[in-house]
């Protein structure tokens, strides 16, 4: 049973940080119960972090012991394999522009993809589902466009004269 877990801590010390890591990569080194047992072990020794219901995270070494990968990279790695947009909540959007000072207490992204919440360490991390088109980052302004239209708001050029 140690190769199994040594064989998948060679697959996760190759990854970069906050890739998240999913069982069904390793597949081909066990059959699934196995593997299930030997992530479980390697979450209980502090190997690995569980981020959500199939997902686990390696631990970033530094000079204060292992801690948790930046939420943004897991966020963006996850986002990439699953094919879905994801960006930050507009509080958040908000704060990192100077916009405001306040800080939100959750950490929030909206998602084309389905609701959902994953812990990192202590951190919750929630992902809302958003229309497709409200959470890409490029047709936000078209999507406000759309609505003002349809409100019967004057565009660019049909204003008053």
């Amino acid at each position: 049973m140690e190769r199994l877990t040594e064989a998948i801590l060679e697959k996760t010390n190759v990854l970069p940080e906050g890739m998240p890591f999913l069982p069904r990569c390793c597949c081909i080194l066990g059959n699934r119960a196995a593997l299930d047992q030997a992530l479980s072990r390697l979450v209980r020794r502090g190997k690995l972090l569980r981020a959500g219901r199939g997902v686990y995270v390696s631990p970033v070494a530094s000079r204060f012991g292992a801690e948790r990968p930046a939420v943004e990279k897991v966020v963006e790695e996850l986002s990439r394999q699953r094919g879905e947009t994801v960006v930050p909540s507009g509080a958040s959007s908000a704060n990192a522009l100077g916009l405001t000072t306040q800080v939100p207490t959750r950490t929030v992204y909206s998602t084309s993809g389905k609701s959902r919440k994953f812990t990192l360490g202590k951190q919750v991390v929630h992902l809302q589902h958003v229309p497709a088109l409200a959470a890409h980052p490029c047709q936000r302004s078209r999507w406000g466009d759309h609505s003002r239209s349809r409100m019967g708001w004057p565009g660019e050029g049909q204003g008053r004269r």
